[in-house]
């Protein structure tokens, strides 16, 4: 196939064919005594290969993927790459997955919290009740994850019905691992809603990118899988 009829044939310009080929997404393509390029079927198929592995590990991902894979034929270390990226890439969404886990528990536990409605109370009765130092608290107002008044009187700090949910949900989600500059920003959102049911749809579609992620690294394996066996054919013994 020439330039343009690869290019055609998947919907591209033939400067985006030839960006793929210098990428490394496409195998180098074989030159006329004219130096024209010549493609051939499986150039083709290292396009929809990427095509089906961008949605599962992103462009940067899927572009080093089919980088080692064109180098698989002749180098067993390049395929030893392809594994370790993709092995990454589900580390990843597992990782993921038990965020999301630790998040959604956290939600759980606060909505069969009887006492919201409880009076003020201090930072030392409230690390005592989460099972943290004092010193852990301030850091979290620190980064803005709860926001206790001033007693106009001591200046000690008051921890407000909605300051002790705060911290509640901050202290589940660290547990799960996640970062506070991230709790701080779902905590903005409880804020602005008044409550915790804004996050429980958030979550529905947070699991929902999940398993779609998921099942287009399903097709991205399949697809994958295929055209190491075509780039590796003549070479049975990494099949």
């Amino acid at each position: 196939m020439r330039p343009i009829d690869l290019a055609r044939g998947l919907g591209l310009s033939t400067q985006a064919v030839r960006n793929y080929e210098a990428a490394g997404i496409l195998p180098p393509a074989r030159r006329t005594e004219h130096g024209y390029r010549v493609y051939t079927p499986l150039h083709a198929q290292a396009l929809e290969v990427f095509a089906a592995l961008v949605p599962a590990h992103g462009h940067a991902g899927a572009t080093a993927i089919m980088r080692a894979a064109n180098d698989s034929a002749a180098n067993d270390s390049a395929l030893d790459q392809v594994f370790r990226i993709l092995d990454e890439s589900h580390a990843q969404l597992a990782g993921d997955r038990q965020t999301l886990a630790a998040v959604t528990e956290a939600l759980q536990r606060l909505t069969k919290t009887t006492n919201t409605a409880a009076a003020t109370t201090f930072v030392g009765p409230l690390a005592h009740q989460l099972g943290v130092r004092p010193a852990t608290l301030r850091k979290w107002e620190r980064a803005g994850l709860v926001h206790p008044r001033r007693d106009r009187r001591t200046g000690y700090r008051r921890y407000s019905p909605d300051d002790v949910r705060d911290a509640r949900l901050a202290h589940q989600l660290r547990r799960g691992g996640y970062p506070l500059n991230k709790i701080a920003v779902l905590l903005e959102q409880v804020r602005a809603a008044g409550g915790v049911e804004p996050l429980e749809a958030a979550l529905g579609e947070w699991r929902d990118r999940l398993n779609r992620r998921g099942r287009a690294m399903l097709a991205g394996a399949a697809a994958l899988h295929s055209y190491l066996n075509a780039v590796t054919a003549g070479s049975p013994e990494r099949r």
